[in-house]
Protein backbone atom coordinates (compact mmCIF):
# COMPACT_ATOMS: atom_id res chain seq x y z
CA UNK A 1 0.00 0.00 0.00
CA UNK A 2 1.02 3.54 -0.78
CA UNK A 3 1.02 5.74 2.22
CA UNK A 4 -1.51 8.46 0.91
CA UNK A 5 0.95 11.56 1.78
CA UNK A 6 2.86 10.20 -1.49
CA UNK A 7 -0.48 9.18 -3.46
CA UNK A 8 -1.64 12.69 -4.88
CA UNK A 9 -1.94 13.56 -8.49
CA UNK A 10 -4.21 12.10 -10.08
CA UNK A 11 -4.88 11.96 -14.52
CA UNK A 12 -8.34 13.68 -13.92
CA UNK A 13 -6.33 16.48 -11.67
CA UNK A 14 -4.72 17.80 -14.13
CA UNK A 15 -7.50 18.06 -16.59
CA UNK A 16 -9.64 19.39 -14.23
CA UNK A 17 -6.61 22.31 -13.64
CA UNK A 18 -6.57 23.04 -17.33
CA UNK A 19 -10.45 23.12 -17.52
CA UNK A 20 -10.18 26.42 -14.69
CA UNK A 21 -7.33 27.91 -16.16
CA UNK A 22 -8.67 28.51 -19.89
CA UNK A 23 -12.35 28.71 -19.88
CA UNK A 24 -12.60 30.42 -22.24
CA UNK A 25 -10.34 29.17 -25.09
CA UNK A 26 -11.21 26.35 -27.43
CA UNK A 27 -10.88 22.92 -26.76
CA UNK A 28 -12.14 20.33 -29.05
CA UNK A 29 -12.49 21.83 -32.82
CA UNK A 30 -14.48 19.11 -34.87
CA UNK A 31 -15.99 18.51 -39.15
CA UNK A 32 -18.30 20.87 -39.99
CA UNK A 33 -17.35 23.94 -37.78
CA UNK A 34 -18.59 22.60 -34.21
CA UNK A 35 -16.04 24.34 -31.72
CA UNK A 36 -16.15 23.20 -27.95
CA UNK A 37 -14.34 25.61 -25.00
CA UNK A 38 -12.67 24.55 -21.99
CA UNK A 39 -15.62 25.91 -20.12
CA UNK A 40 -18.16 23.89 -21.79
CA UNK A 41 -16.15 20.57 -21.97
CA UNK A 42 -16.04 21.10 -18.19
CA UNK A 43 -19.78 21.56 -18.06
CA UNK A 44 -20.47 18.58 -20.71
CA UNK A 45 -18.16 16.08 -18.27
CA UNK A 46 -20.14 17.47 -14.99
CA UNK A 47 -23.09 16.59 -16.39
CA UNK A 48 -22.00 12.96 -17.36
CA UNK A 49 -20.82 12.22 -14.11
CA UNK A 50 -23.84 13.49 -12.40
CA UNK A 51 -25.70 10.88 -14.95
CA UNK A 52 -22.95 8.10 -14.25
CA UNK A 53 -24.14 8.38 -10.14
CA UNK A 54 -27.98 8.82 -11.06
CA UNK A 55 -28.08 5.41 -12.83
CA UNK A 56 -26.44 3.83 -9.47
CA UNK A 57 -22.60 3.14 -10.76
CA UNK A 58 -19.93 3.32 -8.26
CA UNK A 59 -16.63 3.68 -8.14
CA UNK A 60 -14.78 0.91 -9.64
CA UNK A 61 -17.56 -0.07 -12.28
CA UNK A 62 -16.86 -0.37 -15.65
CA UNK A 63 -18.29 1.32 -19.09
CA UNK A 64 -17.39 0.69 -22.15
CA UNK A 65 -17.46 2.82 -25.42
CA UNK A 66 -18.05 2.16 -28.95
CA UNK A 67 -17.43 5.25 -30.69
CA UNK A 68 -15.03 7.36 -33.43
CA UNK A 69 -13.39 11.02 -32.82
CA UNK A 70 -15.82 13.26 -31.22
CA UNK A 71 -16.18 15.67 -28.38
CA UNK A 72 -18.50 13.55 -26.98
CA UNK A 73 -16.19 10.50 -26.49
CA UNK A 74 -13.82 12.41 -24.12
CA UNK A 75 -15.93 13.97 -22.22
CA UNK A 76 -17.32 9.97 -21.35
CA UNK A 77 -13.66 9.36 -20.95
CA UNK A 78 -12.57 12.02 -18.77
CA UNK A 79 -15.63 11.93 -16.60
CA UNK A 80 -14.81 8.23 -15.66
CA UNK A 81 -11.11 9.08 -14.55
CA UNK A 82 -12.51 11.43 -12.68
CA UNK A 83 -15.23 9.29 -10.90
CA UNK A 84 -12.79 6.66 -10.35
CA UNK A 85 -14.72 4.30 -12.68
CA UNK A 86 -13.04 2.26 -15.14
CA UNK A 87 -12.96 3.58 -19.16
CA UNK A 88 -12.64 0.48 -21.70
CA UNK A 89 -12.92 1.68 -25.50
CA UNK A 90 -13.38 -0.77 -28.19
CA UNK A 91 -12.03 -0.79 -31.58
CA UNK A 92 -14.46 0.20 -33.67
CA UNK A 93 -12.63 -1.93 -36.80
CA UNK A 94 -12.68 -4.95 -34.33
CA UNK A 95 -14.83 -8.00 -35.06
CA UNK A 96 -18.31 -8.25 -33.36
CA UNK A 97 -16.66 -11.62 -31.11
CA UNK A 98 -13.96 -9.55 -30.16
CA UNK A 99 -16.37 -6.44 -29.13
CA UNK A 100 -18.59 -9.07 -27.61
CA UNK A 101 -16.02 -10.59 -25.13
CA UNK A 102 -14.38 -7.64 -23.98
CA UNK A 103 -17.65 -6.48 -22.95
CA UNK A 104 -18.04 -9.44 -21.05
CA UNK A 105 -14.65 -10.05 -19.82
CA UNK A 106 -13.95 -6.44 -18.79
CA UNK A 107 -17.81 -7.05 -16.29
CA UNK A 108 -19.06 -3.82 -17.80
CA UNK A 109 -22.49 -2.61 -16.13
CA UNK A 110 -22.86 -0.28 -18.85
CA UNK A 111 -22.28 0.18 -22.59
CA UNK A 112 -22.01 3.60 -24.20
CA UNK A 113 -22.32 3.91 -27.97
CA UNK A 114 -21.96 6.48 -30.79
CA UNK A 115 -25.36 6.39 -33.16
CA UNK A 116 -22.49 5.90 -36.35
CA UNK A 117 -22.16 2.48 -34.54
CA UNK A 118 -26.14 1.96 -33.66
CA UNK A 119 -26.13 -1.14 -35.79
CA UNK A 120 -23.49 -2.82 -34.68
CA UNK A 121 -24.23 -1.53 -30.74
CA UNK A 122 -27.73 -2.98 -31.51
CA UNK A 123 -26.26 -6.59 -32.34
CA UNK A 124 -23.59 -6.82 -29.71
CA UNK A 125 -26.63 -5.56 -27.11
CA UNK A 126 -28.77 -9.15 -28.06
CA UNK A 127 -26.32 -11.03 -27.58
CA UNK A 128 -24.96 -9.66 -24.16
CA UNK A 129 -25.86 -11.19 -20.75
CA UNK A 130 -28.07 -8.51 -19.25
CA UNK A 131 -26.39 -5.32 -18.88
CA UNK A 132 -27.19 -1.76 -16.71
CA UNK A 133 -28.18 -0.99 -20.40
CA UNK A 134 -27.24 0.30 -23.54
CA UNK A 135 -26.87 4.47 -23.88
CA UNK A 136 -26.57 6.56 -27.25
CA UNK A 137 -24.78 9.84 -27.07
CA UNK A 138 -24.76 12.21 -30.17
CA UNK A 139 -24.58 15.80 -30.81
CA UNK A 140 -27.31 16.10 -34.04
CA UNK A 141 -25.39 14.24 -36.10
CA UNK A 142 -28.41 11.60 -36.47
CA UNK A 143 -31.88 13.16 -35.30
CA UNK A 144 -33.80 11.49 -32.31
CA UNK A 145 -30.51 11.19 -30.62
CA UNK A 146 -29.02 13.58 -27.47
CA UNK A 147 -26.01 12.76 -25.37
CA UNK A 148 -26.98 9.92 -22.44
CA UNK A 149 -26.18 12.65 -19.98
CA UNK A 150 -29.25 15.01 -21.16
CA UNK A 151 -31.53 17.06 -18.55
CA UNK A 152 -28.48 15.95 -15.99
CA UNK A 153 -27.34 18.45 -13.13
CA UNK A 154 -23.61 19.07 -13.55
CA UNK A 155 -21.97 17.47 -11.03
CA UNK A 156 -18.90 18.95 -9.16
CA UNK A 157 -15.18 17.89 -10.90
CA UNK A 158 -13.62 16.48 -7.69
CA UNK A 159 -11.33 13.30 -8.35
CA UNK A 160 -12.27 10.39 -6.77
CA UNK A 161 -9.65 7.21 -6.18
CA UNK A 162 -6.22 6.50 -5.24
CA UNK A 163 -2.62 6.32 -7.10
CA UNK A 164 -3.57 3.00 -7.70
CA UNK A 165 -7.25 2.88 -8.48
CA UNK A 166 -7.58 1.00 -12.04
CA UNK A 167 -9.40 3.96 -14.40
CA UNK A 168 -8.23 2.03 -17.24
CA UNK A 169 -9.39 -1.15 -18.67
CA UNK A 170 -7.07 -1.27 -21.97
CA UNK A 171 -7.54 -4.27 -24.45
CA UNK A 172 -4.71 -5.62 -26.46
CA UNK A 173 -4.84 -8.55 -28.48
CA UNK A 174 -3.37 -11.79 -27.19
CA UNK A 175 -0.82 -14.65 -29.07
CA UNK A 176 -3.58 -17.08 -27.59
CA UNK A 177 -6.38 -15.48 -29.70
CA UNK A 178 -8.37 -13.50 -26.88
CA UNK A 179 -7.68 -10.14 -25.81
CA UNK A 180 -5.72 -9.52 -22.82
CA UNK A 181 -7.02 -6.16 -20.75
CA UNK A 182 -4.00 -4.42 -19.73
CA UNK A 183 -4.82 -2.60 -16.08
CA UNK A 184 -4.02 1.14 -16.32
CA UNK A 185 -3.80 3.16 -12.67
CA UNK A 186 -4.29 6.93 -12.03
CA UNK A 187 -0.09 6.30 -11.19
CA UNK A 188 0.62 4.77 -14.61
CA UNK A 189 -1.43 7.33 -16.77
CA UNK A 190 -0.69 10.51 -14.98
CA UNK A 191 3.13 9.35 -15.48
CA UNK A 192 2.25 8.71 -19.06
CA UNK A 193 0.79 12.36 -19.10
CA UNK A 194 3.99 13.79 -17.08
CA UNK A 195 6.16 12.25 -19.24
CA UNK A 196 4.28 13.47 -22.84
CA UNK A 197 4.54 17.34 -21.37
CA UNK A 198 8.29 16.35 -20.45
CA UNK A 199 9.20 14.92 -23.56
CA UNK A 200 7.69 16.06 -26.18
CA UNK A 201 8.00 19.34 -28.12
CA UNK A 202 4.87 21.34 -27.28
CA UNK A 203 4.32 24.69 -28.76
CA UNK A 204 3.23 27.63 -26.96
CA UNK A 205 -0.08 27.20 -28.06
CA UNK A 206 -0.50 24.07 -29.73
CA UNK A 207 -3.01 23.25 -32.19
CA UNK A 208 -2.93 19.00 -32.53
CA UNK A 209 -4.44 17.74 -35.69
CA UNK A 210 -5.81 14.16 -34.38
CA UNK A 211 -7.26 11.96 -37.14
CA UNK A 212 -6.66 8.63 -35.35
CA UNK A 213 -8.97 7.16 -32.62
CA UNK A 214 -8.75 9.45 -29.43
CA UNK A 215 -10.20 5.90 -27.66
CA UNK A 216 -6.80 4.39 -28.48
CA UNK A 217 -2.82 5.57 -28.40
CA UNK A 218 -3.73 9.28 -29.67
CA UNK A 219 -6.40 10.14 -26.96
CA UNK A 220 -3.04 10.70 -24.74
CA UNK A 221 -2.24 13.87 -25.86
CA UNK A 222 -5.57 15.61 -25.36
CA UNK A 223 -4.79 15.85 -21.89
CA UNK A 224 -1.44 17.29 -22.45
CA UNK A 225 -2.81 20.05 -25.38
CA UNK A 226 -5.12 21.23 -22.81
CA UNK A 227 -2.24 21.39 -20.06
CA UNK A 228 -1.12 23.92 -23.18
CA UNK A 229 -4.22 25.78 -23.12
CA UNK A 230 -4.41 24.56 -27.10
CA UNK A 231 -7.11 23.08 -29.71
CA UNK A 232 -7.37 19.55 -30.03
CA UNK A 233 -8.81 19.74 -33.84
CA UNK A 234 -10.94 15.55 -34.67
CA UNK A 235 -11.09 14.72 -37.76
CA UNK A 236 -13.59 11.10 -38.11
CA UNK A 237 -10.65 8.52 -39.47
CA UNK A 238 -7.56 9.99 -42.09
CA UNK A 239 -8.09 11.59 -45.43
CA UNK A 240 -5.23 12.98 -47.14
CA UNK A 241 -6.96 16.01 -48.63
CA UNK A 242 -9.31 17.04 -45.25
CA UNK A 243 -5.88 16.48 -43.26
CA UNK A 244 -4.04 18.72 -45.33
CA UNK A 245 -6.67 21.19 -45.50
CA UNK A 246 -6.72 20.87 -41.80
CA UNK A 247 -2.83 22.42 -41.66
CA UNK A 248 -3.25 24.47 -44.41
CA UNK A 249 -6.73 26.28 -43.09
CA UNK A 250 -6.55 25.83 -39.54
CA UNK A 251 -3.14 27.03 -38.19
CA UNK A 252 -2.70 23.13 -37.53
CA UNK A 253 1.30 22.88 -35.28
CA UNK A 254 1.15 19.36 -34.13
CA UNK A 255 -0.34 16.04 -34.91
CA UNK A 256 0.61 12.52 -34.74
CA UNK A 257 0.76 10.01 -38.00
CA UNK A 258 1.28 6.37 -38.33
CA UNK A 259 3.68 6.13 -41.21
CA UNK A 260 1.33 4.67 -43.80
CA UNK A 261 -0.51 7.77 -43.16
CA UNK A 262 2.77 10.05 -43.71
CA UNK A 263 3.41 7.72 -46.84
CA UNK A 264 0.09 8.95 -48.47
CA UNK A 265 1.22 12.18 -47.33
CA UNK A 266 4.46 12.21 -49.44
CA UNK A 267 2.49 10.37 -52.31
CA UNK A 268 0.10 12.69 -52.48
CA UNK A 269 0.97 15.75 -55.35
CA UNK A 270 -1.05 18.21 -53.50
CA UNK A 271 1.54 17.94 -50.36
CA UNK A 272 4.12 19.81 -52.07
CA UNK A 273 2.06 22.75 -52.28
CA UNK A 274 1.34 23.19 -48.94
CA UNK A 275 3.14 25.42 -46.57
CA UNK A 276 4.07 23.58 -43.64
CA UNK A 277 6.44 26.00 -41.54
CA UNK A 278 4.36 26.56 -39.02
CA UNK A 279 4.27 23.05 -38.43
CA UNK A 280 5.70 22.69 -34.53
CA UNK A 281 5.91 18.34 -34.34
CA UNK A 282 4.72 15.64 -36.27
CA UNK A 283 5.14 12.70 -34.04
CA UNK A 284 4.62 9.26 -35.81
CA UNK A 285 4.86 5.59 -34.50
CA UNK A 286 2.88 2.17 -34.12
CA UNK A 287 4.70 0.78 -37.31
CA UNK A 288 8.50 0.26 -38.66
CA UNK A 289 9.39 3.94 -40.77
CA UNK A 290 12.34 3.41 -42.80
CA UNK A 291 15.31 5.74 -42.55
CA UNK A 292 14.58 6.90 -46.54
CA UNK A 293 11.28 7.60 -45.99
CA UNK A 294 11.91 9.55 -42.81
CA UNK A 295 14.64 11.56 -44.77
CA UNK A 296 11.75 12.67 -47.40
CA UNK A 297 9.22 13.34 -44.65
CA UNK A 298 11.91 15.81 -43.47
CA UNK A 299 12.85 17.40 -46.69
CA UNK A 300 8.79 18.42 -47.07
CA UNK A 301 7.49 18.89 -43.34
CA UNK A 302 10.79 19.90 -42.00
CA UNK A 303 12.95 19.38 -38.90
CA UNK A 304 9.65 18.28 -37.10
CA UNK A 305 9.63 14.75 -36.90
CA UNK A 306 9.58 12.98 -33.39
CA UNK A 307 9.40 9.21 -33.19
CA UNK A 308 7.44 7.59 -30.08
CA UNK A 309 7.82 4.56 -28.69
CA UNK A 310 5.42 2.27 -26.18
CA UNK A 311 3.32 -0.38 -25.52
CA UNK A 312 -0.17 -0.95 -23.95
CA UNK A 313 1.28 -2.46 -21.01
CA UNK A 314 3.72 1.24 -20.67
CA UNK A 315 1.84 3.02 -22.64
CA UNK A 316 3.78 5.75 -25.45
CA UNK A 317 5.82 7.05 -23.65
CA UNK A 318 9.51 4.30 -23.01
CA UNK A 319 11.53 5.45 -26.05
CA UNK A 320 11.75 8.67 -28.19
CA UNK A 321 14.12 9.68 -31.05
CA UNK A 322 13.67 13.66 -30.61
CA UNK A 323 13.97 15.93 -33.39
CA UNK A 324 17.52 16.67 -32.84
CA UNK A 325 17.82 13.69 -33.48
CA UNK A 326 16.61 13.07 -36.80
CA UNK A 327 18.99 15.70 -37.92
CA UNK A 328 22.01 13.17 -37.49
CA UNK A 329 23.53 12.73 -40.96
CA UNK A 330 23.69 9.24 -39.88
CA UNK A 331 21.11 6.95 -41.30
CA UNK A 332 22.06 4.17 -38.44
CA UNK A 333 20.32 7.09 -36.06
CA UNK A 334 17.09 7.45 -37.86
CA UNK A 335 16.61 3.54 -37.73
CA UNK A 336 16.92 3.63 -33.73
CA UNK A 337 13.80 3.75 -31.85
CA UNK A 338 15.14 6.50 -29.56
CA UNK A 339 16.59 6.76 -25.92
CA UNK A 340 14.41 6.42 -22.84
CA UNK A 341 11.95 9.02 -21.11
CA UNK A 342 13.34 10.79 -18.58
CA UNK A 343 12.07 8.68 -15.37
CA UNK A 344 11.66 5.83 -17.05
CA UNK A 345 14.63 2.39 -16.37
CA UNK A 346 14.96 0.74 -19.45
CA UNK A 347 17.40 -2.59 -20.01
CA UNK A 348 18.22 -4.80 -22.37
CA UNK A 349 18.52 -7.98 -20.81
CA UNK A 350 18.89 -12.22 -21.62
CA UNK A 351 16.31 -15.05 -20.91
CA UNK A 352 17.65 -15.01 -17.34
CA UNK A 353 16.67 -10.96 -16.86
CA UNK A 354 20.60 -10.56 -16.76
CA UNK A 355 22.29 -7.06 -18.38
CA UNK A 356 23.32 -8.41 -21.90
CA UNK A 357 26.90 -6.80 -23.62
CA UNK A 358 26.26 -3.21 -24.81
CA UNK A 359 25.46 -4.12 -28.92
CA UNK A 360 24.06 -7.51 -27.91
CA UNK A 361 20.51 -8.67 -28.86
CA UNK A 362 18.63 -8.77 -25.93
CA UNK A 363 14.87 -8.04 -24.46
CA UNK A 364 13.53 -4.42 -23.62
CA UNK A 365 12.65 -4.61 -20.33
CA UNK A 366 11.03 -1.55 -18.15
CA UNK A 367 10.69 -0.21 -14.81
CA UNK A 368 9.06 2.86 -13.45
CA UNK A 369 6.17 4.01 -12.39
CA UNK A 370 4.63 3.97 -15.93
CA UNK A 371 4.17 0.38 -16.18
CA UNK A 372 0.58 -1.47 -16.24
CA UNK A 373 -0.70 -2.95 -12.51
CA UNK A 374 -1.40 -6.38 -14.61
CA UNK A 375 -3.65 -8.25 -16.77
CA UNK A 376 -6.98 -7.97 -15.77
CA UNK A 377 -7.84 -11.55 -13.89
CA UNK A 378 -4.70 -13.06 -15.94
CA UNK A 379 -2.85 -14.04 -12.77
CA UNK A 380 -0.43 -16.06 -14.71
CA UNK A 381 0.07 -13.80 -17.34
CA UNK A 382 0.91 -11.18 -15.24
CA UNK A 383 3.61 -13.11 -13.52
CA UNK A 384 5.21 -13.76 -16.66
CA UNK A 385 5.18 -10.40 -18.24
CA UNK A 386 6.41 -8.37 -14.76
CA UNK A 387 8.70 -11.38 -13.36
CA UNK A 388 11.50 -10.58 -11.55
CA UNK A 389 10.64 -7.11 -10.87
CA UNK A 390 11.03 -5.88 -15.08
CA UNK A 391 8.17 -5.31 -17.69
CA UNK A 392 8.59 -7.89 -20.52
CA UNK A 393 8.28 -5.70 -23.95
CA UNK A 394 8.80 -9.03 -26.09
CA UNK A 395 10.74 -6.43 -27.84
CA UNK A 396 13.92 -7.44 -29.29
CA UNK A 397 17.11 -4.91 -28.78
CA UNK A 398 20.54 -3.93 -28.86
CA UNK A 399 21.65 -0.67 -27.45
CA UNK A 400 24.67 1.82 -28.88
CA UNK A 401 27.34 3.48 -26.65
CA UNK A 402 25.42 6.60 -26.76
CA UNK A 403 22.32 5.07 -25.37
CA UNK A 404 20.00 4.36 -27.97
CA UNK A 405 18.15 1.71 -28.66
CA UNK A 406 18.07 -0.78 -32.05
CA UNK A 407 14.68 -2.96 -32.28
CA UNK A 408 15.69 -5.61 -34.38
CA UNK A 409 12.95 -8.27 -33.45
CA UNK A 410 9.65 -9.46 -31.42
CA UNK A 411 9.71 -12.31 -29.31
CA UNK A 412 5.77 -12.61 -30.02
CA UNK A 413 4.62 -12.98 -33.69
CA UNK A 414 2.53 -9.65 -33.46
CA UNK A 415 2.27 -7.83 -36.99
CA UNK A 416 2.27 -3.79 -37.01
CA UNK A 417 0.35 -2.93 -40.04
CA UNK A 418 -0.49 0.59 -40.83
CA UNK A 419 -0.19 1.41 -37.18
CA UNK A 420 -2.87 -1.61 -36.11
CA UNK A 421 -1.48 -4.69 -33.97
CA UNK A 422 -2.40 -7.83 -35.97
CA UNK A 423 -2.15 -11.15 -34.02
CA UNK A 424 -1.51 -14.26 -36.76
CA UNK A 425 -2.67 -16.43 -33.74
CA UNK A 426 -6.41 -15.40 -34.47
CA UNK A 427 -6.11 -15.08 -37.85
CA UNK A 428 -4.38 -18.41 -38.25
CA UNK A 429 -7.66 -20.07 -36.01
CA UNK A 430 -9.98 -17.67 -38.65
CA UNK A 431 -8.54 -19.50 -42.02
CA UNK A 432 -8.40 -23.26 -40.42
CA UNK A 433 -11.72 -23.67 -40.07
CA UNK A 434 -12.01 -23.60 -43.81
CA UNK A 435 -12.16 -27.27 -45.29
CA UNK A 436 -10.03 -26.87 -47.71
CA UNK A 437 -7.00 -25.89 -45.62
CA UNK A 438 -5.05 -28.26 -44.05
CA UNK A 439 -2.02 -26.07 -42.19
CA UNK A 440 -1.49 -21.72 -42.58
CA UNK A 441 0.73 -19.71 -40.89
CA UNK A 442 0.90 -16.22 -40.75
CA UNK A 443 3.16 -13.39 -40.92
CA UNK A 444 4.24 -9.55 -41.56
CA UNK A 445 5.93 -9.12 -44.98
CA UNK A 446 7.48 -6.02 -45.78
CA UNK A 447 5.48 -2.99 -47.47
CA UNK A 448 6.37 0.28 -48.68
CA UNK A 449 2.83 1.37 -47.90
CA UNK A 450 1.58 -0.72 -44.71
CA UNK A 451 5.33 -1.24 -42.90
CA UNK A 452 4.53 -4.91 -42.54
CA UNK A 453 1.77 -6.43 -44.70
CA UNK A 454 -0.33 -9.52 -43.35
CA UNK A 455 0.51 -12.69 -45.81
CA UNK A 456 -1.49 -16.04 -45.14
CA UNK A 457 0.69 -18.86 -46.27
CA UNK A 458 -1.60 -21.69 -46.74
CA UNK A 459 -1.25 -25.78 -47.39
CA UNK A 460 -4.49 -27.09 -48.71
CA UNK A 461 -5.79 -30.49 -48.14
CA UNK A 462 -5.04 -33.41 -51.04
CA UNK A 463 -7.63 -32.44 -54.18
CA UNK A 464 -8.95 -29.02 -52.35
CA UNK A 465 -9.33 -25.89 -53.58
CA UNK A 466 -10.22 -22.55 -52.56
CA UNK A 467 -9.29 -18.99 -54.28
CA UNK A 468 -6.88 -16.82 -51.93
CA UNK A 469 -10.34 -14.47 -52.29
CA UNK A 470 -12.13 -16.67 -50.32
CA UNK A 471 -9.83 -16.89 -47.52
CA UNK A 472 -8.82 -12.92 -47.46
CA UNK A 473 -13.39 -12.52 -47.77
CA UNK A 474 -13.74 -15.05 -44.56
CA UNK A 475 -11.28 -13.57 -41.91
CA UNK A 476 -12.41 -10.15 -43.05
CA UNK A 477 -15.76 -11.53 -42.02
CA UNK A 478 -14.61 -12.78 -38.70
CA UNK A 479 -11.78 -10.50 -37.69
CA UNK A 480 -12.48 -7.32 -39.32
CA UNK A 481 -10.60 -5.63 -42.35
CA UNK A 482 -7.42 -4.91 -40.45
CA UNK A 483 -6.69 -8.31 -39.78
CA UNK A 484 -7.74 -9.51 -43.64
CA UNK A 485 -4.62 -10.48 -45.27
CA UNK A 486 -3.14 -8.46 -47.97
CA UNK A 487 -2.11 -11.64 -49.91
CA UNK A 488 -2.07 -15.35 -49.42
CA UNK A 489 0.38 -18.28 -50.86
CA UNK A 490 -0.28 -21.49 -51.86
CA UNK A 491 2.59 -24.07 -50.88
CA UNK A 492 3.60 -27.73 -50.58
CA UNK A 493 4.24 -27.21 -46.96
CA UNK A 494 5.39 -24.84 -44.36
CA UNK A 495 9.20 -25.49 -42.28
CA UNK A 496 8.80 -26.89 -39.04
CA UNK A 497 11.09 -26.40 -36.39
CA UNK A 498 12.66 -29.58 -34.98
CA UNK A 499 9.67 -29.50 -32.56
CA UNK A 500 7.41 -29.94 -35.61
CA UNK A 501 6.18 -26.64 -35.02
CA UNK A 502 5.86 -24.13 -38.12
CA UNK A 503 9.15 -22.18 -38.01
CA UNK A 504 8.22 -18.77 -38.67
CA UNK A 505 11.34 -17.73 -38.56
CA UNK A 506 12.11 -19.38 -41.43
CA UNK A 507 9.27 -18.26 -43.38
CA UNK A 508 9.65 -15.03 -42.90
CA UNK A 509 13.43 -14.69 -44.40
CA UNK A 510 12.12 -16.38 -47.53
CA UNK A 511 9.90 -12.83 -47.22
CA UNK A 512 12.25 -10.98 -46.01
CA UNK A 513 15.72 -11.11 -48.52
CA UNK A 514 16.98 -14.06 -46.87
CA UNK A 515 17.17 -12.71 -43.49
CA UNK A 516 14.48 -12.72 -40.46
CA UNK A 517 12.13 -9.41 -39.89
CA UNK A 518 14.21 -6.20 -38.70
CA UNK A 519 12.08 -3.55 -37.53
CA UNK A 520 12.96 0.02 -37.80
Amino acid sequence: MIDPLYSGGSFGEVLISALQRFPDRVAFEEEGGRSVTYAQTAHEIGRAIARLKALGLRQGDTVVQLSGNRSETFFVMAALYIAGLRSVTLHTLASIDDQAYIIDDSEAVLVIADPRYAERAKALQAGMPPALGVRWFSHGEIEGFEPFWVGAERAPLRCEGGAEDIIRLAYTGGTTGRPKGVMLSNRAMTTNLVLALAGKPWPGSPRFLCPTPITHGAGSMIVPTLHHGGTFILQQGFDKDRVLDAIERQGVNSLFLVPTMIYTLLDHARTRTIDFSHLHCLTYGAAPMTPARIREAMNVFGPVLVQGYGQTEAPNTLLTLTREDHLSPDDRRLASAGRPYPGITLAVLDAEDQPVRQGEVGEICVRGSLVMSGYWKQPEQTAEALRNGWLHTGDMAWQDEEGYFYIVDRKKDMIISGGFNVYPKEIENVIATHDAVAAVAVIGVPDPKWGEAVKAVVVLRPDARVEAAQLIALVRERKGPVAAPKSVDFVEGLPLTALGKPDKKALRAHYWGGRDRAIN
